[in-house]
């Protein structure tokens, strides 16, 4: 797609969407309300994106009180609706629970305007990821350039709906993200890096250019058929597990948002709805781990072992 029809389509797709989410709104506020929980996370100040997390604070809100909040948070998508000393570039969330008592066509209008909803918010990404054709050095300029103050990832996000869920529980997941690679991958990925002549702070361009010479040439000793790992570290998540007892199944989804669920007028039970306990690194016990394989570590700041 032409780079000017991009930017008419980035402008109307989120246009929509604010639209959209203001009417989901307003439908949401005049259902009644069965219950509402949501765990208010400590927010990040600027500076402190990148410091190691070891311990979160839940502050836990329900009822009246819990639904304006997460309702308000739905609709929190740029920069200008945080304190100014919280920091843009970390993920706020907020999971919880929106829980509302239902009509068949109150179930179906809500369902309609939530897809919607989420249809413009995967457009959105297309937009700025694919169809615009731009780079990704140039995508946060590209998108704040016309929708100045956007916080990309809130406008991303997906809204979860349920349906007569019996149970919703919470809790925090903590791994990382394994991807295995080959030799040869990585060396395209260091000498692209490397030809590029770019600065990376702290860095001047030619310290490192530099910097990727010596990686390069450590990655070559390397045997062809070693194997070779990026495992990169993902911050500890608030997810809820949900409970459906007529089909014996839980689901379990990413909660940054509150998810809503919707309870018919044709269904008897009301939610079981738990807490979400304050994060601990230090008390997490693993029900099973298996065996890792000894790796050691290459290159430092792509994360990249090598199973010894």
């Amino acid at each position: 797609m032409n780079k000017y029809f991009s930017i008419e389509s980035l402008t109307s797709s989120f246009k929509k969407q604010e639209e959209k989410l203001a009417e989901l709104v307003g439908l949401l506020m005049d259902y009644p309300l069965i219950d509402a929980r949501v765990f208010e996370l400590p927010q990040i100040e600027k500076g402190e994106e990148h410091e190691q997390i070891t311990e979160i604070a839940v502050n836990p809100l329900q009822g009246n009180d819990a639904l304006n909040l997460g309702l308000h948070f739905y609709q929190k998508l740029f920069i200008h609706h945080n304190h100014p000393n919280i920091s843009s570039k970390a993920a706020s969330r907020l999971p919880g629970a929106l829980c509302f008592a239902v009509s068949h066509q109150q179930y179906k209008t809500a369902m309609n305007v939530i897809n919607e909803v989420n249809q413009l918010k995967a457009e959105l990404e297309n937009i700025v990821t694919k169809e615009s054709g731009v780079s990704k050095e140039q995508r946060f300029e590209f998108v704040h350039d016309h929708l100045r103050g956007l916080i990309t990832l809130n406008a991303y996000r997906t809204i979860t709906p349920l349906v007569n869920p019996d149970s919703i529980n919470f809790g925090w997941a903590n791994k990382n993200i394994i991807n295995k690679v080959t030799k040869q991958q990585v060396l395209e990925q260091l000498e692209k890096s490397y030809n590029s002549g770019r600065a990376v702070p702290p860095y001047s361009s030619d310290q490192w250019a530099a910097l990727v010479a010596l990686e390069i040439t450590d990655i070559k000793k390397l045997s062809d058929d070693a194997i070779l790992k990026i495992k990169r570290p993902v911050k500890v998540q608030p997810i809820t597990r949900v409970w459906y007892s007529e089909l014996q199944k839980q689901v379990q989804y990413a909660c940054p948002l509150p998810i809503i669920a919707f309870y018919t007028d044709d269904y008897e039970i009301k939610p079981k709805i738990g807490t979400l306990s304050n994060y601990n690194a230090k008390a997490i016990k693993h029900r099973y781990k298996p065996k890792a394989k000894p790796l050691e570590l290459v290159i430092p700041r792509l994360h990249l072992y090598r199973e010894i």
